[in-house]
């Protein structure tokens, strides 16, 4: 696109524009505008490559896939239009960007993400293990034991990196105040990309671990467990989606379906959370919450 209007385009040029009216209030040469806009096309690019490199990710590849190409129309068709409005302006001051373009690029971005999808073809099937009941572990009594893995969400990830991006894209072409609502939804979203969940005699904890160890999403006493069992999980059909979701009867942390801890609170909800080894860790849960019901009895 630059190759096309480069003869055409005033000096300096508008490079950044207002929220109110559309009018330009940022100028800059048509090379510092290029090294901008394809700084962070690399930027962007490098991350989503970086990610599909993770193992853990690698199920979730088409969603990666999808994010790149959605980021990528994010950055590229503002950079675009941008060229395009100062192209054959004699005063660049004079250049409005049109403020129904706003939703247009967020239009363009899905539309790239939802064709990067269908690019992608199909996940990659996992196998489900068999739901484990409600088993408990052999510990002898007055032995401690603990369990912890951590799950990360490549979906959540990318939902954040895109989020991130984007604010970074509207407050470098438009107002750093406009962006700041996109930017701290990537702050809320990616703590969710990673989470440990950890059984022990306190219960189970579900905590980010991007933040501080104090910080937890959920934890779940042994006096509040009636059972846990480790069983299939499927994050749309059952809870509508990903994330902490809340539904009739109960709530849970849904990263991915497929195997998860489901406990059975003592007034009857449920919450469930997406982790591999699930049955290891249900059983443990149904041992400990035994022998705190033992010490209340006795």
């Amino acid at each position: 696109m630059y190759a096309v209007v480069a003869d055409r385009l005033p000096e300096p040029l508008a490079a950044h524009f207002s929220t109110t009216g559309g009018r330009a209030d940022g100028y800059g040469t048509a090379q510092d505008f290029l090294t901008v806009v394809l700084g962070l096309l690399l930027v962007s690019g490098a991350v989503f490559g970086a990610l599909l490199q993770v193992p853990a990710f690698r199920p979730a590849t088409p969603w990666l896939i999808a994010g790149g190409y959605a980021t990528a129309a994010g950055i590229g068709y503002p950079g675009c239009l941008t060229l395009l409005l100062n192209d054959g302006a004699a005063d660049a001051s004079a250049v409005r960007l049109p403020l129904w373009q706003l939703p247009v690029m967020l239009v363009v971005a899905l539309a790239a993400g939802v064709l990067g999808r269908l690019l992608a073809g199909a996940p990659p099937r996992l196998p489900h293990p068999e739901s484990g009941g409600a088993p408990r572990l052999d510990l002898p009594a007055g032995t401690a034991a603990g369990w912890s893995r951590t799950i990360s969400s490549p979906l959540m990830a990318v939902l954040g990196g895109v989020l991130f991006c984007a604010g970074l894209v509207l407050g470098v072409l438009v107002d750093w105040p406009a962006s700041l609502s996109l930017i701290l939804a990537a702050a809320l979203v990616l703590p969710f990309a990673s989470v440990r969940v950890t059984v022990d005699r306190r219960g189970l904890t579900v905590a980010p671990t991007l933040l501080p160890s104090r910080l937890r999403i959920r934890r779940v006493p042994l006096d509040r467990i009636t059972e846990a069992t480790g069983r299939p999980i499927a994050a749309l059909a059952e809870y509508g989606g990903w994330g902490y979701r809340i539904r009739p009867g109960g709530s849970g942390l849904i990263l991915r379906s497929g195997d998860g801890i489901v406990v059975t609170l003592t007034g009857g909800r449920t919450f469930a959370v997406t982790v591999d080894d699930a049955a290891t860790a249900a059983a443990l849960l149904n041992t400990y919450a035994d022998r705190a019901r033992s010490q209340q009895g006795g």
